[in-house]
């Protein structure tokens, strides 16, 4: 029996076309930490994320733009996306961003701006939890796999593989389970808080391997 073409929970328009351009352009020479990947393909990764978890265009527009303002331009970047793409979507990249410093030189500690950006997340709407969950998940992943690609190389005297990031071990793990934590509170999708929880499961013993 033919089964009819089950129909999107959301429709893509224009906008989210684009959104993408955008994005691409504010993105364009940026790339993944000590590697040579575009950063489009983590903004690209994340608007597909919210949209199998049932994000609307304007929760995908978000998840393309997530780091916009925290990385390029800050209140001043978020008021151009409030012109381009309406006022849903700056709310959700304001509430996915740990900072609005326009100067990134002048960003706050990473501890201190993870603990302030967990305390608001865990306040935030559930569009802003799916947003910010799958950015949390495609990030969590790609340092599970840069891990254990390392593991299999790594040697005694061999540098951190976390030493790429601005917090130390701890920090990082704690981050991905606090987040994890209000993804299930909030009442994110399975969708993306089975996977990140068993990508946190790794992580920790991932980490645990290395302190060892």
């Amino acid at each position: 029996m033919t089964q009819e073409p089950r129909v999107p929970t959301a429709f893509l328009t224009s906008r989210f076309a684009a959104a993408v351009e955008y994005a691409t352009a504010l993105h364009a020479t940026q790339v993944r930490k000590e590697s040579s990947i575009p950063y489009l393909s983590h903004l690209l990764a994340v608007a597909g994320s919210v949209l199998e978890a049932g994000g609307t265009e304007d929760m995908a527009i978000a998840g393309l733009l997530h780091d916009a303002a925290e990385d390029q331009g800050g209140e001043v970047r978020l008021l151009d996306i409030d012109a381009r793409f309406g006022p849903e979507v700056a709310r959700i990249v304001r509430g996915c961003s740990d900072t609005l410093v326009a100067d990134r030189a002048l960003k706050e500690p990473y501890e201190l701006r993870k603990r302030a950006y967990v305390s608001h997340l865990a306040t935030a709407d559930l569009a802003t939890a799916i947003v910010a969950t799958a950015d949390k998940l495609h990030n969590a992943r790609a340092i599970l796999t840069d891990l254990e690609m390392d593991h299999a190389d790594r040697r005694p005297d061999d540098a951190d593989p976390m030493g790429k990031f601005t917090g130390t071990s701890a920090q990082i793990l704690w981050y991905y389970q606090e987040c994890l934590a209000i993804a299930i509170a909030s009442g994110v999708p399975p969708i993306l808080t089975t996977p990140l929880g068993h990508v946190v499961r790794e992580l920790q013993q991932q980490l645990a391997g290395l302190d060892a």
